[in-house]
């Protein structure tokens, strides 16, 4: 297994460039397979290693998640109660009046109508979003930073908006709800007891001397991102090594356990895959923190991690006990590549077959005017997806062939792809090849409505929502 594998990661990084990668694959509870490439500072030329410390970013909201679950196994929150009882450095303050308040679960599933940028200029820093300050000035309280209140845009419950506010929120909760700073919660509940000795949070010993530098590529060569702190840190913050990421993911895979000790009931960590939003019952929709895809029929989890200089990626098939993990510095555009050949090679060890375009299936052109028309991207206007979804969809016929096209200013996208049948029984299910970075194939489902106001559709691997605006005859 490990030559081959080890072939497999070549082959990700002749293709795709970056000055480190780790990647590993755990099994039967362990970290049966790693393989560094590259380095993990170019000046002293210090190869990656398992033991290296990478920035792991948006991972953090699993920690994050965690935590939660550990205060409501002991009775300390209710998922399903409002967050405002538990939180009380800031409010939560809807931006109308007939908004039913966020709870915990809302938080934890994206849902709690809370914007991912606050600020417009966020959009400017795409990798950050303004979330960060340079290494050595003070991070400031959330409180301060949302200046006392974070506003609820949305009704709770009725959208998805990924958002680092949320989670950042979730921290401030377990550190109001235990009066211990959320650092120092996860080290003594989370990161110790899995023996995740080099995690942690904040810029501490425990992972200062093997961190990773994080890298720009840029057409002179690889450049050093400027250091930074994350002020959203329930949201993004922490590091971690291979070695620690997969001693966390042996614990998802063991029911909250591995082979040091426990942070979870086994019914408690199910409970963080099983499905907790999903707008449509054929997609897989999402946990609590954990985004839920269907490989093959077997069912997965993932999370990924953005962060200037930094990508990493987790993947884990609980019922199959297998795992996969990525991290990497210097990654050039390592958001849009690093989870498709993670999820390749984990459908490649539990052997589930991989989804293309189906051998053919016949068309329906009697629902394609349902289906035709423009489609409003359910999000916030300045939410970061809007820069590559743009004004929406549209579905049309061209060349006597139903396709899809987004109004976005990223031409490949705006071009558009055609709409093929993926199941014969419901005509509303189709797939689609993804022509960004080998995203590979992806389903799309629409809803049967016939009132061209109620018609949406979703993509397999989000939540995301996007209506139809108007009505187009094919």
């Amino acid at each position: 297994m490990d030559t081959a594998l080890k072939r497999e990661v070549d082959q990700i990084t002749s293709r795709w460039p970056t000055v480190g990668l780790a990647f590993g694959v755990v099994r039967d509870r362990e970290l049966a397979f790693f393989h560094g490439h590259g380095l993990a500072d170019i000046a002293t030329r210090t190869p990656v290693t398992a033991d290296t410390v990478f920035r792991i970013a948006s991972i953090t909201k699993t920690f994050t998640a965690v935590a939660i679950m550990q205060l409501w196994e002991r009775g300390l929150v209710d998922l399903d109660a409002p967050a405002s009882e538990y939180l009380r450095s800031y409010r939560l303050v809807p931006a109308r009046p007939g908004f039913a308040p966020p709870t915990l679960r809302h938080l934890l599933t994206h849902t709690a109508g809370i914007r991912e940028v606050l600020h417009p200029w966020g959009l400017t820093r795409m990798r950050d979003l303004g979330e960060t300050v340079p290494l050595g000035r003070p991070v400031p309280k959330l409180a301060r930073y949302y200046r006392g209140a974070l506003r609820v845009d949305a009704q709770p419950g009725t959208r998805f908006a990924y958002t680092n506010h949320g989670f950042a929120t979730l921290g401030q909760i377990v550190a109001d709800v235990t009066g211990i700073p959320l650092d120092q919660y996860l080290r003594v509940n989370v990161f110790d007891p899995l023996g995740m000795h080099s995690s942690d949070l904040v810029r501490s010993s425990r992972v200062r001397d093997r961190l990773a530098i994080g890298y720009e590529l840029r057409p002179g060569g690889a450049v050093a991102v400027a250091d930074y702190d994350v002020i959203t840190t329930g949201g993004g913050a922490a590091y971690c090594s291979a070695n620690d990421l997969a001693a966390y993911l042996a614990a998802l895979l063991g029911g909250g356990t591995n082979w040091q000790g426990s942070v979870l009931k086994p019914a408690t960590t199910a409970a963080l895959f099983e499905p907790q939003y999903q707008p449509d019952p054929r997609i897989p929709g999402i946990g609590l923190a954990f985004f839920r895809i269907d490989l093959g029929g077997h069912q997965a989890v993932e999370h990924d991690g953005i962060l200037p200089g930094f990508d990493a990626q987790i993947i884990a098939a609980p019922s199959d006990g297998v795992a996969v993990l990525a991290l990497a510095n210097g990654a050039k555009r390592g958001m849009h590549w690093l989870a498709a050949p993670t999820a390749a090679i984990l459908r490649g060890l539990i052997g589930a077959l991989d989804e293309g375009i189906r051998p053919p299936i016949p068309q329906r052109p009697d629902v394609w005017g349902q289906l035709c028309g423009r489609y409003r991207f359910s999000s916030f206007p300045t939410d970061p997806q809007r820069l590559a979804f743009g004004l929406g969809a549209e579905v049309l016929v061209r060349r006597g062939r139903l396709m899809m096209r987004f109004l976005s200013p990223i031409p490949v996208l705006y071009r558009g792809f055609d709409l093929h049948p993926d199941d014969e029984s419901d005509p509303y299910v189709f797939r689609v090849e993804l022509p960004v970075a080998g995203m590979g194939s992806a389903r799309v489902v629409f809803s049967a409505a016939t009132d061209p106001g109620s018609t949406v559709f979703h993509f397999d691997f989000a939540p995301m929502t996007f209506r139809r605006t108007g009505g187009r005859r094919p």
